[in-house]
């Protein structure tokens, strides 16, 4: 468990300029801007997590489901950058479906379907990951399916 002390030694490293905050530990967010203020760029690193964390403070989101997702991640993103808190939950609500799959040990084939699915990539993975089969590809494909099915309308020209 990292602490704020751990933390102050790294703020004399200069080129230690961001912290991904995976803990899911919300209050680690308010307690890092407290002690070092905006000392770090502070990244969300769970996608489940990502507009607690934005609205939290953080200054980004390193995002898994970006690759199938672009739009509607970006959407979040901004739309909490401009305060439009109701429209980004609008488009975070559709989205936990997939973003609750980041903390699988599978994340990664998981995102490469969804990949697969809108066009964009494939499903191949390198050893020692293996592709996904059976009914855990069909649970996997029929979550992407279903968001796909619903996806949010985002104007990419606004």
């Amino acid at each position: 468990m990292t602490t704020l002390s751990m933390f102050e030694e790294l703020t004399q490293q200069p080129n230690i300029q961001a912290v991904k905050e995976s803990t899911r530990d919300m209050t680690s967010i308010t307690r890092m801007r407290n002690a070092f203020g905006d000392r770090f760029k502070l990244m969300g690193g769970v996608d489940a997590l990502a507009l607690e964390a934005l609205l939290l403070g953080c200054d980004g989101w390193v995002a898994g489901w970006v690759d199938a997702f672009l739009k509607e991640t970006i959407a979040i993103y901004e739309l909490i950058r401009t305060g439009q808190i109701t429209e980004a939950l609008e488009i975070y609500r559709w989205f936990m479906p997939l973003l609750e799959l980041d903390i699988h040990p599978k994340l990664v084939q998981y995102i490469k379907l969804a990949v697969t699915v809108t066009g964009i990539g494939s499903e191949y993975v390198r050893a020692p990951r293996l592709s996904l089969t059976g009914a855990e590809r069909e649970l996997i494909f029929e979550t992407i399916q279903t968001a796909l099915a619903n996806r949010p309308f985002i104007d990419a020209s606004a």
